[in-house]
């Protein structure tokens, strides 16, 4: 059975701000049928930096029991910044919020810890050098301690493949597994961040062919949608553009039983919609 989950920083976002706490968008989330989350803590408890030094047991344990009383997964608790940052302490600084992620997710228990693969240059902006080795070099040389700090605590860390990133499509995803030799990094799956442009009127390859050489180490998924818009591909809820999940809902169906699915690009008047059909075409699908 496919685990549908929710990005917790789309849920209550049109109520005031009593509701967009991390409780009471957690109350919601359940309530609305979800049974998992990806978390940014950032963007659901305000006021707060989350820099190495707010990352404590003591934060660790309030995010478990919140979880706990909501019967609520953290699927993916979210740290996506640059592991490619050209400034070599600003880098520094990066892998240390990483190192605090993978701490928290350990003592809270989180599923993984998710990460995109970032951009050759401070503003993290694609750019045609982000396809180039010499980006992929820098990335690889920002994760390999990154990875080293999950192996040592025994957390999963999953990198996001994303077309406008580093770690563009599945060879290159690959590539960068085989460089870790680690079974502790993974994949975050989001069919529509492997299209662009430029490849989307070949998305069945492009989608087929991750499923594919990725199928081993996909961890997690991410559901959302497109559509055409002034030449890009705006990110829209499942359901609600040109995207066809039957292969990917059959793919998951058969080779990953009860996987988390978090939807993206929701909001309070589309979710529960999004969720209810995602489950409809999961089981329409042989």
């Amino acid at each position: 059975m496919l685990q549908i989950g929710v990005r917790l920083h789309d849920v209550n976002t049109t109520k005031d701000r009593a509701m967009q706490t991390l409780e009471a968008r957690a109350q919601t989330a359940r309530a609305e049928g979800f049974s998992c989350v990806h978390l940014a803590l950032s963007k659901v408890m305000a006021g707060l930096t989350f820099d190495e030094a707010a990352m404590t047991e003591g934060l660790a344990m309030h995010v478990k029991r919140v979880f706990a009383r909501n019967d609520l997964d953290v699927a993916v608790l979210g740290c996506y910044l640059n592991l490619a940052h050209p400034d070599p302490r600003k880098l520094k600084q990066i892998q240390s919020r990483y190192y605090a992620n993978i701490r928290l997710a350990a003592l809270a228990g989180a599923g993984t810890v998710g990460t995109e693969t970032g951009a050759p240059n401070a503003d993290y902006r694609y750019e045609p050098a982000c396809h180039s080795r010499e980006a992929l070099i820098a990335f690889l040389r920002g994760l390999e301690p990154v990875v080293a700090e999950a192996e040592q605590r025994g957390v999963t860390l999953a990198i996001e493949p994303v077309w406008s990133h580093i770690v563009w499509n599945s060879d290159r995803a690959l590539e960068v597994i085989r460089a870790m030799g680690s079974r502790n990094l993974r994949i975050i799956f989001d069919p529509v961040n492997l299209l662009s442009p430029e490849n989307v009127d070949d998305r069945e390859r492009v989608i087929g062919e991750a499923m594919d050489k990725l199928c081993d180490r996909i961890a997690v998924v991410h559901l959302k949608d497109y559509i055409p818009e002034r030449g890009q591909l705006k990110n829209v809820a499942a359901g609600t553009g040109r995207m066809d999940y039957s292969a990917i809902l059959a793919f998951l169906k058969a080779r990953k039983p009860y996987v988390q699915a978090t939807l993206e690009n929701t909001d309070d008047t589309n979710a529960v919609w999004s969720r209810e059909h995602m489950e409809s075409l999961y089981q329409q699908v042989n």
